[in-house]
């Protein structure tokens, strides 16, 4: 359970980028997993988050009486009532997978959002007009406004998730002198393969080294902390996410009728999740099977160069590009789908897998994921070989014993991994850092 050594619960200062409904990716699945989880331990923890839309997206997320300044920070109550947790939001254009041109373009409309709501009136501690003028200096403003949030708030230990966090998290333990725990869901490696970002390097490379302790989601990325980054292997911890169990909907017998067989690509179409080897891959397929159809659902920077393959490779029939998709919709997909493929390139866990299993949904993964490391019974490959991940579609797609057996062991092994697990393993460091404080 959520309580230190002299029985009193424990207290987080949780700062992440993403939270449902606010989602753009598996960043968000799992902060939302792990609060949850932690939540029912008992654990009280204040989740502080950039303030990225407006009231119009909410759809389970009431904005309440702000706690700090208006704009400073608003407490959300999501509809599982959380009642150890706290949501403190920083007006900030800050959000999970941006690059330095996509603050700039949302920094903008994020500026004339501000006019707007201001009137051309009042000020507040962090007004628009103060925003960064780059991304990395927003960066660095957002750790300065976490710190004047931090004083106003008890806690015991600091938990930063990803690397827009990781200066705001070493600021607040610096000045409060709690111990820091950050969270390794993505590194520079993952995003850009050898050509890093040497900024974005740096700010991860500051942030593990001032962390009392490193959680990496797997042994896969753990092995990419100590190598690339000179992380001292004792400080690094293994913590596997979970997966939220399914149970909303089931499908009916006879509810979908169609004679395409739907393969299913769901993720952000970046390149580290390798949309153009699931494309060539379908091209090999389609050369032996015409009734499938492929599904590419999800947004990201190779969004219209993926459509541009799929058309010269003479596929574009066949491929359907859904763009993001949230809820009930992704709910449906699942429904649709009879095989999920992942071919990411680099995968520091994967989530969606487990989604997919969760939905009954036989999964393909490549051999370059976390996720492979807890799923024994999904079929992989490595990320490049089109050929094999062709071969492993067609063998699932025209043999369905095949398919029940990876569908039914695979939903054995997803149901052993469970947030509550997750959010036990944090504890039990938690405890471990307090302790010694």
């Amino acid at each position: 359970m959520g309580l230190n050594e002299a029985g009193r619960q424990i207290r987080v200062f949780m700062l992440g980028w993403e939270f449902p409904p606010f989602i753009s990716g598996g960043l968000g699945t799992a902060c939302y997993g792990l609060t949850r989880a932690m939540d029912q331990l008992g654990v009280k923890v204040t989740f502080v988050l950039p303030k990225v839309v407006d009231s119009s997206y909410v759809t389970h997320v009431d904005l309440l009486t702000p706690r700090c300044c208006s704009e400073q920070g608003a407490r959300m109550l999501s509809e599982y009532e959380l009642k150890n947790v706290t949501f403190e939001t920083i007006s900030s254009p800050l959000q999970a997978y941006a690059t330095p041109q996509t603050y700039d373009e949302r920094k903008e409309e994020w500026l004339r959002l501000q006019r707007e709501a201001q009137g051309g009136g009042g000020r507040d501690l962090d007004q628009a007009s103060d925003y960064g003028g780059n991304m990395y200096e927003e960066v660095r403003r957002y750790a300065t406004m976490a710190m004047e949030l931090a004083r106003s708030v008890d806690f015991d230990v600091v938990h930063a998730h990803d690397w827009m966090t990781y200066p705001a998290g070493v600021a607040v333990a610096a000045m409060t002198g709690k111990p820091l725990v950050v969270h390794i869901h993505s590194t520079e490696f993952d995003r850009s393969g050898e050509h890093v970002n040497q900024v974005v390097y740096d700010i991860e490379r500051e942030g593990m080294e001032r962390a009392d302790k490193v959680l990496a989601v797997s042994g896969f990325t753990r092995g990419i902390v100590i190598d690339r980054y000179g992380i001292s292997p004792e400080k690094v911890e293994v913590v596997y996410n979970g997966v939220e169990r399914n149970g909303q909907w089931s499908v009916g017998e006879g509810s979908i009728q169609r004679d395409e067989k739907l393969v299913l690509f769901l993720g952000r179409i970046t390149m580290q999740k390798g949309p153009e080897y699931f494309l060539h891959a379908a091209k090999k397929v389609l050369n032996v099977m015409d009734n499938v159809k492929f599904v590419m659902a999800g947004s990201g920077d190779l969004m219209y160069r993926s459509v541009e393959l799929a058309a010269q490779l003479g596929i574009g029939q066949k491929v359907l590009f859904t763009g993001f998709l949230r809820g009930d919709d992704v709910r449906k997909i699942y429904q649709m789908a009879d095989l999920y493929v992942m071919p990411s390139v680099s995968e520091p866990f994967g989530i969606a897998p487990l989604e997919a299993l969760d939905n009954d949904v036989p999964v393909i993964i490549s051999k370059q994921s976390g996720v492979s490391e807890v799923l024994k019974h999904a079929l992989k490959v490595d990320f490049w070989d089109v050929n094999e991940m062709a071969n492993k579609i067609v063998a699932v797609l025209r043999y369905p014993p095949l398919q029940m057996t990876l569908r039914n062991h695979g939903n054995f092994e997803v149901r052993k991994l469970r947030w509550k697990d997750t959010a036990q393993r944090c504890i039990d460091v938690y405890g471990q850092l307090l302790v010694t404080v």
